[in-house]
Protein backbone atom coordinates (compact mmCIF):
# COMPACT_ATOMS: atom_id res chain seq x y z
CA UNK A 1 0.00 0.00 0.00
CA UNK A 2 1.34 2.95 -0.71
CA UNK A 3 2.06 6.16 1.27
CA UNK A 4 -1.16 8.15 -0.65
CA UNK A 5 -3.81 5.45 -0.25
CA UNK A 6 -2.54 5.33 3.65
CA UNK A 7 -2.98 8.58 4.53
CA UNK A 8 -6.25 8.81 2.61
CA UNK A 9 -8.31 6.32 4.70
CA UNK A 10 -6.85 8.02 7.86
CA UNK A 11 -7.74 10.97 6.80
CA UNK A 12 -11.40 9.24 5.98
CA UNK A 13 -11.67 8.11 9.34
CA UNK A 14 -10.75 10.98 11.53
CA UNK A 15 -13.64 12.74 8.99
CA UNK A 16 -16.25 10.08 10.09
CA UNK A 17 -15.23 10.48 13.77
CA UNK A 18 -15.74 14.20 13.45
CA UNK A 19 -18.89 14.07 11.93
CA UNK A 20 -20.29 11.58 14.45
CA UNK A 21 -19.37 13.83 17.23
CA UNK A 22 -20.67 16.67 15.72
CA UNK A 23 -23.92 14.81 15.47
CA UNK A 24 -24.10 14.12 19.00
CA UNK A 25 -22.85 18.13 20.36
CA UNK A 26 -25.79 19.19 18.29
CA UNK A 27 -28.48 16.60 19.41
CA UNK A 28 -27.70 17.06 23.00
CA UNK A 29 -27.78 20.94 22.62
CA UNK A 30 -31.00 20.70 20.75
CA UNK A 31 -32.01 18.56 23.45
CA UNK A 32 -31.45 20.93 26.27
CA UNK A 33 -32.76 24.18 24.31
CA UNK A 34 -36.11 22.25 24.07
CA UNK A 35 -36.63 21.81 27.92
CA UNK A 36 -35.13 25.06 28.92
CA UNK A 37 -37.89 26.77 26.73
CA UNK A 38 -40.70 24.45 27.27
CA UNK A 39 -40.49 23.32 30.87
CA UNK A 40 -43.19 20.28 32.26
CA UNK A 41 -45.80 21.03 34.45
CA UNK A 42 -44.26 19.44 36.99
CA UNK A 43 -41.42 22.01 37.35
CA UNK A 44 -44.23 25.03 37.28
CA UNK A 45 -43.95 27.02 40.56
CA UNK A 46 -47.49 26.64 42.39
CA UNK A 47 -49.19 29.75 42.85
CA UNK A 48 -51.86 30.08 46.04
CA UNK A 49 -55.41 30.72 45.10
CA UNK A 50 -56.67 34.22 46.45
CA UNK A 51 -58.82 34.07 50.02
CA UNK A 52 -61.87 36.36 50.16
CA UNK A 53 -61.57 38.86 51.99
CA UNK A 54 -62.92 38.47 55.74
CA UNK A 55 -66.25 41.06 56.15
CA UNK A 56 -65.54 43.15 59.40
CA UNK A 57 -67.67 43.40 62.38
CA UNK A 58 -70.96 46.28 61.99
CA UNK A 59 -70.20 48.64 64.20
CA UNK A 60 -73.99 50.07 63.50
CA UNK A 61 -75.71 49.79 67.04
CA UNK A 62 -78.98 47.72 66.30
CA UNK A 63 -82.48 50.21 66.04
CA UNK A 64 -84.26 49.98 68.97
CA UNK A 65 -87.44 51.97 70.14
CA UNK A 66 -88.59 53.15 73.22
CA UNK A 67 -91.87 53.90 74.91
CA UNK A 68 -93.07 56.03 78.14
CA UNK A 69 -93.38 53.85 80.48
CA UNK A 70 -95.28 54.29 83.70
CA UNK A 71 -93.18 54.60 86.74
CA UNK A 72 -93.26 52.14 89.90
CA UNK A 73 -96.78 54.36 91.44
CA UNK A 74 -98.42 54.29 88.03
CA UNK A 75 -97.46 57.58 86.66
CA UNK A 76 -96.67 58.35 83.41
CA UNK A 77 -95.51 61.17 81.29
CA UNK A 78 -97.91 63.14 79.06
CA UNK A 79 -97.41 65.04 75.98
CA UNK A 80 -97.67 68.30 77.82
CA UNK A 81 -99.27 71.32 76.77
CA UNK A 82 -100.60 71.63 72.58
CA UNK A 83 -101.14 74.49 70.54
CA UNK A 84 -104.65 73.05 69.24
CA UNK A 85 -105.97 70.74 71.85
CA UNK A 86 -108.11 67.51 70.23
CA UNK A 87 -110.80 65.76 72.36
CA UNK A 88 -109.00 62.33 73.71
CA UNK A 89 -110.94 58.91 73.79
CA UNK A 90 -111.33 57.91 77.07
CA UNK A 91 -112.17 54.36 78.96
CA UNK A 92 -115.32 52.40 77.76
CA UNK A 93 -118.60 52.81 80.13
CA UNK A 94 -118.68 51.13 83.18
CA UNK A 95 -115.17 50.17 83.10
CA UNK A 96 -113.48 52.20 85.87
CA UNK A 97 -114.65 52.08 89.28
CA UNK A 98 -114.62 54.71 91.68
CA UNK A 99 -112.83 54.20 95.21
CA UNK A 100 -113.86 55.60 98.97
CA UNK A 101 -111.65 57.05 101.61
CA UNK A 102 -114.47 57.39 103.67
CA UNK A 103 -116.93 59.84 102.42
CA UNK A 104 -114.27 61.34 99.71
CA UNK A 105 -113.95 59.24 96.29
CA UNK A 106 -110.52 58.03 94.96
CA UNK A 107 -110.17 57.43 90.89
CA UNK A 108 -109.25 53.91 89.32
CA UNK A 109 -106.08 53.83 89.44
CA UNK A 110 -106.15 51.42 86.06
CA UNK A 111 -108.50 54.30 84.34
CA UNK A 112 -106.73 57.92 85.98
CA UNK A 113 -103.28 56.72 87.44
CA UNK A 114 -101.86 60.29 86.77
CA UNK A 115 -99.80 62.01 84.29
CA UNK A 116 -97.68 64.84 84.18
CA UNK A 117 -95.94 67.43 82.02
CA UNK A 118 -92.92 66.99 80.44
CA UNK A 119 -92.07 70.62 80.62
CA UNK A 120 -92.72 70.91 84.51
CA UNK A 121 -89.35 69.87 86.39
CA UNK A 122 -87.50 71.00 89.20
CA UNK A 123 -85.45 73.47 86.83
CA UNK A 124 -88.25 74.75 85.36
CA UNK A 125 -90.55 76.01 88.11
CA UNK A 126 -89.93 79.49 87.74
CA UNK A 127 -90.95 79.91 84.25
CA UNK A 128 -93.86 77.10 84.96
CA UNK A 129 -95.54 76.27 87.74
CA UNK A 130 -94.65 79.38 89.93
CA UNK A 131 -95.21 81.85 87.21
CA UNK A 132 -98.74 83.75 87.78
CA UNK A 133 -101.23 83.01 84.86
CA UNK A 134 -99.17 79.59 83.64
CA UNK A 135 -102.06 77.06 83.97
CA UNK A 136 -104.65 79.36 81.86
CA UNK A 137 -102.41 79.50 79.21
CA UNK A 138 -102.23 75.55 79.11
CA UNK A 139 -106.02 74.56 80.10
CA UNK A 140 -107.79 72.86 77.16
CA UNK A 141 -110.79 74.74 75.65
CA UNK A 142 -114.33 73.63 77.25
CA UNK A 143 -115.17 72.36 74.23
CA UNK A 144 -112.86 69.63 74.31
CA UNK A 145 -113.53 68.97 78.24
CA UNK A 146 -117.01 69.13 77.84
CA UNK A 147 -117.29 66.05 75.28
CA UNK A 148 -114.07 64.40 77.42
CA UNK A 149 -115.92 64.64 80.60
CA UNK A 150 -119.39 63.33 79.62
CA UNK A 151 -117.51 60.33 78.32
CA UNK A 152 -115.47 60.01 81.59
CA UNK A 153 -118.82 60.04 83.66
CA UNK A 154 -119.93 57.00 81.36
CA UNK A 155 -116.61 55.07 82.13
CA UNK A 156 -117.06 55.59 85.72
CA UNK A 157 -120.95 55.36 86.23
CA UNK A 158 -121.34 58.86 87.20
CA UNK A 159 -125.13 59.30 88.01
CA UNK A 160 -124.49 62.57 90.03
CA UNK A 161 -124.98 66.25 88.55
CA UNK A 162 -122.79 68.07 86.07
CA UNK A 163 -123.11 71.04 88.18
CA UNK A 164 -120.88 70.00 90.64
CA UNK A 165 -119.11 66.93 89.27
CA UNK A 166 -115.68 68.37 88.11
CA UNK A 167 -113.15 67.25 85.51
CA UNK A 168 -110.17 66.96 87.50
CA UNK A 169 -106.53 66.59 86.74
CA UNK A 170 -105.60 64.26 89.13
CA UNK A 171 -102.57 65.81 89.15
CA UNK A 172 -103.58 68.99 88.58
CA UNK A 173 -102.00 71.84 86.37
CA UNK A 174 -100.36 73.43 89.14
CA UNK A 175 -98.21 70.59 90.09
CA UNK A 176 -97.02 70.07 86.64
CA UNK A 177 -100.32 67.37 85.81
CA UNK A 178 -100.19 66.84 81.93
CA UNK A 179 -103.37 68.81 80.76
CA UNK A 180 -104.99 66.26 78.05
CA UNK A 181 -103.68 63.24 78.95
CA UNK A 182 -106.87 60.74 79.66
CA UNK A 183 -104.60 59.06 81.80
CA UNK A 184 -104.69 62.09 84.40
CA UNK A 185 -108.65 63.19 84.23
CA UNK A 186 -111.47 61.89 85.40
CA UNK A 187 -115.31 63.06 86.67
CA UNK A 188 -115.11 63.67 90.66
CA UNK A 189 -117.96 63.53 92.41
CA UNK A 190 -117.85 66.38 94.59
CA UNK A 191 -117.44 65.41 98.40
CA UNK A 192 -119.40 68.59 100.15
CA UNK A 193 -123.50 67.88 100.13
CA UNK A 194 -124.16 71.37 99.92
CA UNK A 195 -121.93 71.72 96.71
CA UNK A 196 -123.45 74.49 94.36
CA UNK A 197 -119.88 74.71 92.27
CA UNK A 198 -117.19 72.16 91.54
CA UNK A 199 -115.51 73.16 94.13
CA UNK A 200 -114.19 71.06 96.36
CA UNK A 201 -111.73 69.64 99.21
CA UNK A 202 -109.18 68.67 96.52
CA UNK A 203 -108.76 71.95 95.28
CA UNK A 204 -107.85 73.41 98.42
CA UNK A 205 -105.18 70.70 98.79
CA UNK A 206 -103.85 71.20 95.45
CA UNK A 207 -103.19 75.18 96.16
CA UNK A 208 -101.46 74.14 99.25
CA UNK A 209 -99.17 72.08 97.55
CA UNK A 210 -98.62 74.40 94.93
CA UNK A 211 -97.32 77.00 97.45
CA UNK A 212 -95.25 74.00 99.72
CA UNK A 213 -93.77 73.29 96.19
CA UNK A 214 -93.02 76.85 95.12
CA UNK A 215 -91.80 78.04 98.49
CA UNK A 216 -88.85 74.83 98.86
CA UNK A 217 -91.00 73.35 100.97
CA UNK A 218 -91.69 70.50 99.47
CA UNK A 219 -90.03 68.73 95.79
CA UNK A 220 -91.99 68.45 92.87
CA UNK A 221 -91.99 65.11 92.86
CA UNK A 222 -92.86 64.36 96.14
CA UNK A 223 -96.03 66.13 95.87
CA UNK A 224 -96.94 64.75 92.65
CA UNK A 225 -96.78 61.39 93.98
CA UNK A 226 -98.70 61.99 97.16
CA UNK A 227 -101.60 63.45 95.53
CA UNK A 228 -101.77 60.69 92.34
CA UNK A 229 -101.52 58.06 95.16
CA UNK A 230 -104.19 59.08 97.57
CA UNK A 231 -105.61 62.94 97.55
CA UNK A 232 -107.16 62.21 100.47
CA UNK A 233 -104.27 60.64 102.59
CA UNK A 234 -102.04 64.37 101.47
CA UNK A 235 -104.57 66.77 102.70
CA UNK A 236 -104.60 64.95 105.96
CA UNK A 237 -100.86 64.88 105.60
CA UNK A 238 -100.66 68.71 104.16
CA UNK A 239 -103.48 70.50 104.21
Amino acid sequence: MSIHVHRARVARVVLLACLGALVLVSCGIGRRSAEGAHPTRRDAPSVPRPTQPTAAPSTTPPTTTTTTAPSASGIVVGPGPQSVYAVQTQPPPGSCHYRMSGTYPLPDPHCTPGAINPQVTRGTLASTICRRGYTSSIRPPESVTEPEKVASAAAYGYTGPFHDGEYDHLIPLELGGDPNEPANLWLEPNDRADATTTENSKDSLERRLNDLVCSGGLSLAAAQQAIATNWVAAYQAYG
